[in-house]
Formats: C-alpha cells, sequence, structure tokens
C-alpha cells in the first residue's frame, strides 16, 4: 500500500497512555476492582535449609477477618519440579507450600488470608514456626568454589586455541572482575488479584509476558492452558523480575480456589528481595593476548556464578566476548556454585551488562599496555562477520558510534596519562566502551478492528503485549497509523491480556521489533483483504475508509502474523554503541562525580526518539548504579540479605546522575524485519559499568575491577605500576 506523505513512525509524540498515568487511570495489577476480593500475605522462612518440624497458627486463627492459613499441610497439591537442578525460564512451573523443606532464607512456607490487608499482615506475624536447622547451608560464595561444576555442554565455548593465541602475543593482560548480586526493584512491587471460579482462573498480575504467565499456572495447577486468563494492562518496571511467574501468584491461585474468593497479594519491598528473583555474583576471569600493533591474537573469559539449590540459571557473562571483536582464538566457560539462596534470573541485559564490564575493562588494560588509543584499539579490531555464529553482520557501525561519539564528546581533549587532567582538587578522566545487544525478533500475532462512523475510520489494536513502561501503546499505535494512513489518535491500543493475539511480550530487547511488525501484518491483512473482497488492484492508493465503504461495511477484523524471514537466519542480528564518560575525583576523599555521558547508539529504525531516549537514559542510569551503588550483601552466617530496603541498598538518583547525550545513528536494518527495528532497551546498560571505571583509570591511575566502587575503595586502591 502506497502511504502518504505524512509517517507517523519516526515521530517524537507524546505517550499516548501519558494522560492515564498522569491522572492516575492507568489500572496496575493491584488496582483492579474486583468484588469480594480478600487479601493475602505471604511468611517467609527464616533459616537457610532444613526443615520445618512444626508451625502453630492458634494464636493467627484468633485474629478479627482470618480465613485461611495455608501452609505445606494443607496447601494444594501442585506439579512439583522433578529432580535434578531443573532450568528456570519464562514459563516454568511455580510450586510452592508443597513440603516441609527449607532451601533458602525467605522461601515462603505459609500464607495467611484475611479480609483486610493490614489483619492478613498482622496474622501471619502471628503463626509460630520451628525448624531444624541444617548447618550445612552453603552460604558463602568464597568458601564453595571447589564445588562449582558445568551447567550444561553449551556453557562453553572455543574458537582457535587460546593458549597458542597467547603465545604469539607481545602483551598480556590477565585480570579478574567481580560483580556483586543486584536487585531489579521496579518501582510497582509485584502483586496480583486471582480469583478460581468452576476450574477457571483469572489473574490480574504484574508479569511481562502474559501468555508464559498463563502456561506456567496451568501447568503448575495442572489445568488446561484454556481456563487460564492473564491480564497485565499495565506494568510498573520489571527490568527481568517480570519474566517468569513468581510464587505469590501461584499462593492467591491456591487461596481464591481453597476459600472462594477473590485474594490479592501484594510482595512487600523485603520481600522483592527474597523472593523475585537477582543478577547473580560473577567472578570473571579475564585474559586477553594483543601484538605490539594492537592486534588481538586471544580472548579467554572464564565466570564463576551460583545458581540456587533447587533450579539453575547462569547468566551468559561470555557472550560478547565470543563476537565483539575479531580474534582467531577464543575460550569462554561459565560455572555455577548451588546455594541456597534464591533462583536468580535474568536482569536487564543479563550477560552483557555484566560481562561487558569485564570485557571492556580487560581491552582498556591493554591498551594501555600497549600505548594505544583505546578508541583506536577498539577499531583495529573491528569486524563485520560474527566470527561466533560463523556469518555476516545485518549492519555493524561500531566503528561509526565510536568515532562520531568521541567527536561529540570531545575525547581530543583527553590525556593520555593518568594524574595529569587537574582542575583544583580535582582528577579528571575520560572512559570510554564499545557495546552490543542482541536485536531478537519473534513471532508475534495482532488483530486490528476497523470502526467507520461517517468519514472517520479508527482503529482498535489487540495483542498480548505488555507495556513495563517503554512505550508500547505509543509505538504500537504509531505503528497502526502508518499502515492504517490515518491520524495515531484514531488509533486504540488494548494490551496485556491472554485472550488477545498471542506475543512474545516485553523482554530481551525483542519487544518492539515483534509487536510493531505484527501490527503491521495487522494492518497489511487488513487492506489486502479488503481490496480483494472488492477485486481492487493491490496497488491501488485507496484510504482505509473508501474500502470501508465499497465493501459495504462499517466494521472489519483481521488478524497478521509477523516472524523472521529465512534471510534473517542467514546474518547475525545485533545492536552498536558506544559509551563515553567524565568523571571527577576528589583526591584526598576519593569522592567522584560522573560528569558527563555520551551514549551514540546504533539501533535500527527508532520508532519514537523520545521514548527511545528514556530507554537509553534509563540504562544508563542503571549501569552508573552498577559502579556507584548497588551491592546485595549476604548475611555470612544465616543467609539472610543485610541490604533489604532502600535505606540500605541504595540505587541513583538525580544528584548521581550526569549531563547526558544520547545520539541515534540513522540505520533502517530490513535484514532485521521488514520495518528495520532492533531494541533499545538494554543495549543502553551495556558497558556502562567499564565506561565509568575507565574514566576512573584516567583521572587516577587506579584500576577498579570490583563493583561497587565506593570512595573508600578507590582511596585504598593502589596507583597501577607505570604511572
Amino acid at each position: 500500500m502506497k502511504k502518504s506523505n505524512k509517517s507517523e513512525v519516526g515521530k517524537a509524540i507524546d505517550r499516548v497512555e501519558g494522560h492515564l498515568k498522569v491522572m492516575g487511570k492507568a489500572t496496575y495489577a493491584s488496582e483492579f476492582n474486583v468484588p469480594n476480593k480478600v487479601y493475602g500475605q505471604a511468611i517467609n522462612s527464616t533459616i537457610a535449609k532444613g526443615e520445618i518440624i512444626s508451625i502453630d497458627v492458634s494464636e493467627a486463627e484468633k485474629q478479627k477477618g482470618v480465613l485461611k492459613i495455608i501452609t505445606y499441610k494443607n496447601a494444594e497439591k501442585l506439579k512439583t519440579l522433578e529432580g535434578g537442578l531443573p532450568e528456570l525460564s519464562t514459563d516454568s512451573i511455580a510450586p510452592v507450600l508443597q513440603s516441609n523443606k527449607v532451601n533458602y532464607y525467605g522461601e515462603y512456607v505459609g500464607f495467611v488470608v484475611a479480609e483486610t490487608f493490614e489483619q492478613a499482615q498482622h496474622a501471619a506475624r502471628l503463626v509460630k514456626f520451628k525448624f531444624k536447622e541444617d548447618k550445612n547451608a552453603i552460604i558463602n560464595f568464597e568458601k564453595s568454589k571447589s564445588q562449582a561444576f558445568l551447567p550444561n555442554e553449551e556453557s562453553d565455548y572455543e574458537r582457535g586455541s587460546v593458549e597458542k593465541g597467547l603465545l604469539q602475543a607481545d602483551k598480556i593482560v590477565e585480570q579478574t572482575y567481580v560483580t556483586p548480586i543486584e536487585h531489579h526493584h521496579p518501582m510497582e512491587l509485584h502483586a496480583t488479584i486471582a480469583s478460581w471460579d468452576n476450574g477457571g482462573v483469572l489473574v490480574y498480575a504484574s508479569q511481562q509476558i502474559v501468555d508464559d504467565a498463563a502456561i506456567s499456572i496451568s501447568a503448575t495447577f495442572q489445568i488446561p492452558k484454556k481456563n487460564v486468563r492473564v491480564i497485565s494492562s499495565f506494568v510498573g518496571g520489571g527490568f527481568g523480575s517480570k519474566l517468569n511467574l513468581e510464587r505469590h501468584v501461584i499462593l492467591a491461585v491456591m487461596a481464591s480456589k481453597m476459600i472462594g474468593k477473590p485474594v490479592q497479594a501484594t510482595v512487600t519491598r523485603t520481600q522483592m528481595f527474597t523472593n523475585t528473583g537477582m543478577r547473580q555474583k560473577n567472578e570473571q576471569t579475564m585474559k586477553v593476548g594483543a601484538k605490539k600493533d594492537g592486534t588481538l591474537t586471544a580472548l579467554y573469559h572464564d565466570t564463576l556464578s551460583h545458581t540456587s539449590a533447587t533450579q539453575t540459571y547462569q547468566e551468559q557473562c561470555g557472550l560478547v566476548t565470543k563476537m565483539l571483536y575479531n580474534t582467531p582464538n577464543n575460550k569462554v566457560l561459565h560455572r555455577l556454585i548451588s546455594m541456597n539462596l534464591q533462583t536468580p534470573f535474568s536482569m536487564r541485559a543479563p550477560g552483557e551488562a555484566t560481562g561487558s564490564f569485564a570485557l571492556e575493562s580487560a581491552m582498556d588494560e591493554m591498551a594501555w599496555q600497549l600505548k594505544m588509543d583505546p578508541i583506536e584499539f577498539r577499531i583495529k579490531n573491528d569486524t563485520q562477520k560474527d566470527l561466533l555464529e560463523d556469518r555476516p553482520f545485518s549492519s555493524r557501525l561500531l566503528t561509526e558510534c565510536l568515532r562520531i561519539g568521541a567527536d561529540k564528546f570531545g575525547w581530543k581533549n583527553r590525556k593520555e596519562q593518568p594524574r595529569t587532567n587537574q582542575n583544583g582538587n580535582w582528577l579528571i578522566g575520560y572512559g570510554v566502551s564499545a557495546a552490543s545487544r542482541n536485536a531478537p525478533y519473534q513471532k508475534t500475532f495482532a488483530k486490528v478492528i476497523l470502526d467507520l462512523k461517517e468519514d472517520t475510520v479508527k482503529a482498535t489494536i489487540q495483542m498480548d503485549a505488555t507495556d513495563i513502561g517503554t512505550g508500547s501503546y505509543t509505538i504500537i499505535a504509531q505503528t497502526a497509523a502508518e499502515y492504517l494512513d490515518i491520524p495515531v489518535e484514531y488509533v486504540i491500543v488494548e494490551l496485556g491480556d491472554s485472550d488477545f493475539p498471542v506475543t512474545p511480550g516485553s523482554g530481551g530487547s525483542w519487544g518492539a521489533a515483534s509487536y510493531c511488525n505484527g501490527v503491521r501484518a495487522a494492518c497489511e491483512s487488513a487492506i489486502t483483504n479488503l481490496k480483494n473482497n472488492r477485486n481492487i488492484n493491490q496497488d491501488e492508493e485507496i484510504s482505509v475508509a473508501d474500502l470501508l465503504r465499497r465493501n459495504q461495511i462499517t466494521t472489519f477484523e483481521a488478524e497478521g502474523m509477523a516472524e523472521p524471514s529465512a534471510e534473517f537466519e542467514k546474518y547475525s542480528i545485533y545492536s552498536f554503541g558506544a559509551n563515553f564518560t567524565e568523571v571527577w575525583v576528589d583526591k584526598d576523599t576519593g569522592m567522584y562525580k560522573i560528569k558527563r555521558m555520551v551514549n551514540v547508539a546504533s539501533a535500527g529504525k527508532i520508532l519514537n526518539p523520545k521514548t527511545a531516549y528514556g530507554q537509553i537514559i534509563g540504562g544508563l542510569t542503571m549501569g552508573a548504579g552498577m559502579v556507584i551503588a548497588e551491592k546485595t550483601e549476604v548475611e555470612p552466617n544465616f543467609g539472610n540479605f543485610i541490604t533489604r530496603s532502600f535505606a540500605d541498598y541504595h540505587v541513583p538518583v538525580n544528584l548521581d546522575m550526569a549531563n547526558t547525550d544520547v545520539i541515534f545513528l540513522p540505520e533502517e536494518d530490513e535484514i532485521a524485519n521488514k520495518m528495520g527495528i532492533k531494541g533499545v532497551g538494554e543495549l543502553g546498560i551495556t558497558s556502562v559499568a567499564a565506561s565509568i571505571t575507565n574514566a576512573l583509570f584516567n583521572a587516577t591511575g587506579k584500576r577498579m575491577r570490583e563493583l561497587p566502587v565506593t570512595p573508600n575503595k578507590l582511596m585504598m586502591a593502589k596507583v597501577e605500576a607505570g604511572i
């Protein structure tokens, strides 16, 4: 279809759902008006490993409004995890209260249902558990390294010979980099309202992937998926913590079945530490070999992480190392320790955010050893072929990102020798890092409903996609307006209902490309069908209103499906970027400020520069948080988290952040998909931490290889040899 010159895609329009949010009319999971609902409060274990030997509910049951106290003794029987350590995925079952065993501190051991939220919380505190504690709980990462295991055969990768590559090198950098446990902490707490009615389940939940949530509920309760409906109209942030179904949802569904009323369960902020996932601690050993001219001869990346005692999850820290640079000799290893902590899971750019810190720090260290500009070192080892997949990139503008970013940032003013750029008591440093993120595109279905009233056509788009604050409603509306050639204000977008056409949900930077191509396909299908019905040539330019009139109808529905092409499978599809940071460090106190940041992204067609800019800013902020403060501390004797509120787990605030420029390079990669879209949400956090620590080195001459970097750590660190 030939479209008018007025294009909706690419405009920096305001969010179409923005007015609902600022007026408090956007309905989140715990805000639905469900008649006769009651409230549930989960109870957490207070040991890291062992078993429950007695439960006293007598005092709690006497409390006003208490309807039910559920423990392993009276819980519904659910499908349980098989033996060994099954892998945690977005549609895994989530059994809870199925035995008296305790596997980690904070594991749910009970659930109190009462008429009000306050009654449930009060009664939950009165339920008395006695535990038999197993003193062999594994809660110390350092003391458990000897128990590390290979998760699966795909965990390790090798091409060429790293040993030979290191022998060929003139310079070798070998260092270990450590990133701690982190927690997601979206603004909206995890919450649900669940109703069980004659074998049918209706769940309002804060989930990133509603179809997988429905699969998880149906599999856990062993009921047909068609009997499960999940609604997630608005999600107040997720960052990966809401990809899979957590056990508070199962508790609410179970309780609703047992008492015959809808049950609302809201996870407390403290329980967000113990019960809704986390990023693993990663200890990464890097070996980099290079010739005097900067040619890489070897890259070695060995990651040690941890998983839980019941399920397996590993963060693929070595992924970026496998494909970003042109090195013939590459070896990537991953090992896990099974610990008595909750199962970790994906957190924004899982693997890339943490793995790129190690890789891009090591690349900076090698550039320093070679006395080579770190930008030129990276460009020297650029490649247009993905050596991991042995196929070309569909597009790769990494060199352009580095060159344009350097110009915008003023890299020419950087002093190569650390500790030489001063302003009074401040030491000033510049840092750079390269970034890459896989740009997935997955099969997606969408429905469009066209309504003609007088001369105006309005379109309703339905799909089970979710908006986790990224702007899905807006870019979907823009896409429909573009392909139907109607104003964007005439598009209504309905999302987050598992009864709608299936999408891959939000996560992994696949949302924008998948959703919008699904909408494109539905709109094109509607126009094609309307033309075919009246034998109209497909090339004839005709408005949707005229098409409906010629078909003598005022309403028409069509569905469409988009999926990767055969050509897609022949290429590696990635977004690329570059980060630049300027820091100022007080040489007497170690206090430092991030003064400026420049981010350049090559991420395909930008559907809405305003929402895309917000995504990059959010990523940069989380990347800065990795360096400035974010760290979850495990209490070494009992396995609880010492940091369990925002009073002691610190996230960046406005004063921590810098003046930031974001540059999107013009790029439309039609191999990636017909609309040329790639993801930006996770590209923004990738390698940001390295950009900051590389700047700290340039300012102080001190290499900071363990995050976060506190002023005390910076003061205690030694200046590197040769400075």
